[in-house]
């Protein structure tokens, strides 16, 4: 049997689509105001970029030197393109000159797994294989994969094991990395910084994660929804952004049972599965940061995420608790 796992993020941008929806519908906008759009998808996700203030034929330019690093940057982290630097230290366990960017992003992995006490990890792989190969047997006990099985998958994670260095990365044999719970917000992060050396000030970029460049044109922030984790396609609330990321990570995008019971979002220390909110949404000006605490956050109890925050770069937390309240945090 096959099974189809979707991403676990689901962000709406409301700002991309209220722009795409406004200038397909055929109103007349004046061509020096009007916002250039891109959409695509980056590293398994929709991706989109949307740039104000400029003329349209260099906003285009800068949209495609944009594609071009995101594209450059996919193809060091890419957990499926077969040529990947990821694909390749996977199989061999050993990377020799590495790109500068695997050494920044596997250093800023290390140093999230240090700040959440091991709950971000980017070598929960074989957990993810483990009870994606479970539930994709017809026979799969609704009740997961069995505790012999669990801690077997659990030895092979610890990303302190993990040597990091400019001359070559190694790791032990067994661990399998998969950078999809940081690189999107990495990815978002060095567009932004492309568009911000070439003088872009009012920008909206999504590579799998949010972030905004300044307000929009007219001072308004940007609007970023956060998905309902019950009506797939549907917004649960909105905020007003300026000059920050959002990410949001809930169980809800891949569970691997038709209880939902077991979702993506695993435990590096039990091997099991994160059920304590619906979701998490966090606020900060680093995409990278947003993205990583999103998923470590998941796994901690609200006082634990309140005396962390004042370490991290994180501006406020958004939770839906198990009954589908909201909860705010605030650095």
């Amino acid at each position: 049997m096959t099974r189809t796992l979707t991403r676990r993020r689901f962000i709406r941008i409301s700002a991309a689509a209220a722009s795409l929806g406004a200038l397909s519908a055929g109103h007349p906008v004046r061509a020096e105001v009007a916002p250039v759009t891109w959409r695509g998808t980056m590293l398994g996700a929709v991706a989109t970029m949307e740039i104000h203030g400029e003329d349209r034929s260099r906003a285009e330019r800068l949209i495609a030197l944009a594609c071009a690093e995101a594209r450059r940057l996919e193809r060091l982290f890419s957990l499926y393109l077969d040529e990947s630097a990821l694909v390749a230290l996977n199989r061999t366990g050993v990377l020799i000159d590495p790109a500068a960017e695997m050494v920044d992003l596997l250093s800023t992995s290390q140093h999230y797994s240090t700040l959440t006490g091991g709950l971000f990890d980017v070598t929960v792989q074989p957990l993810w294989e483990l009870y994606a190969n479970h539930f994709a047997r017809d026979d799969a006990d609704p009740a997961g994969p069995v505790a012999t099985e669990i801690g077997a998958a659990v030895a092979r994670v610890g990303s302190h094991r993990l040597s990091v260095s400019r001359d070559r990365i190694v790791m032990p044999k067994g661990m399998v990395i998969t950078l999809n719970g940081i690189a999107q917000g990495y990815v978002t992060d060095k567009v932004v910084d492309l568009l911000r050396a070439h003088g872009v000030s009012h920008s909206l970029v999504d590579m799998g994660e949010a972030r905004a460049i300044g307000a929009r044109p007219d001072g308004r922030p940007w609007d970023v929804g956060i998905a309902d984790p019950d009506i797939v396609g549907q917004t649960k609330t909105v905020l007003p952004i300026i000059d920050r990321a959002v990410s949001t990570s809930g169980g809800y995008g891949c569970q691997f049972d038709a209880k939902a019971r077991f979702n993506h979002l695993f435990d590096p220390k039990s091997g099991g599965c994160a059920l304590r909110y619906r979701s998490v949404t966090t606020v900060s000006r680093s995409a990278t940061a947003a993205d990583a605490l999103s998923t470590a956050f998941s796994l901690m109890p609200e006082d634990e995420i309140r005396s962390l925050l004042p370490r991290v770069d994180v501006d406020r937390v958004h939770l839906i608790d198990e009954a589908g309240k909201p909860v705010e945090l605030s650095a």
